[in-house]
């Protein structure tokens, strides 16, 4: 996996993977995505990440959740680091979002290990805890 560009911190003292697993994101990304794509951008703590991919040069787009932090965005790794939308951002080193019906250019990703989900609201925060999800993609917006 290339991380040109991308900063990845927190690799040996992150959490245990999330537990939505691979059937999951499998149904996701076939049936539960088609239809999250037409609202995804216009729902508080979700978002469309538009990303280019690493080999095929397509232009995706997955919808996210997304929470604003000072310097940008931080979305939450649903389904790990793995994910091809994460690894299609951290190899060409920035993406483009749509939240909130505005749409934002994002530059520099950098996983994070984050406990405490920092920037997530408190409804949001117990559910990734419930998911075990403890690792985020944060981007800066771009000026």
């Amino acid at each position: 996996m290339s991380t040109e560009g991308a900063q990845v911190t927190g690799g040996a003292g992150h959490t245990d993977k999330p537990r939505l697993g691979r059937r999951m994101a499998r149904f996701n990304k076939h049936v539960l995505n088609k239809v999250m794509i037409h609202v995804a951008g216009r729902l508080p703590y979700m978002g469309i990440v538009i990303h280019v991919g690493r080999r095929s040069g397509n232009v995706y787009r997955t919808p996210v959740n997304v929470f604003r932090t000072d310097e940008g965005f931080r979305f939450a790794l649903t389904y790990g680091r793995n994910a091809e939308w994460v690894r299609n951002a951290l190899a060409f080193g920035a993406v483009r979002l749509i939240t909130r019906h505005r749409e934002y250019e994002l530059t520099e990703p950098k996983i994070v290990a984050d406990v405490e989900r920092h920037y997530v609201p408190r409804p949001m925060r117990f559910m990734l805890r419930m998911v075990r999800v403890a690792e985020f993609v944060d981007f800066r917006a771009a000026v």
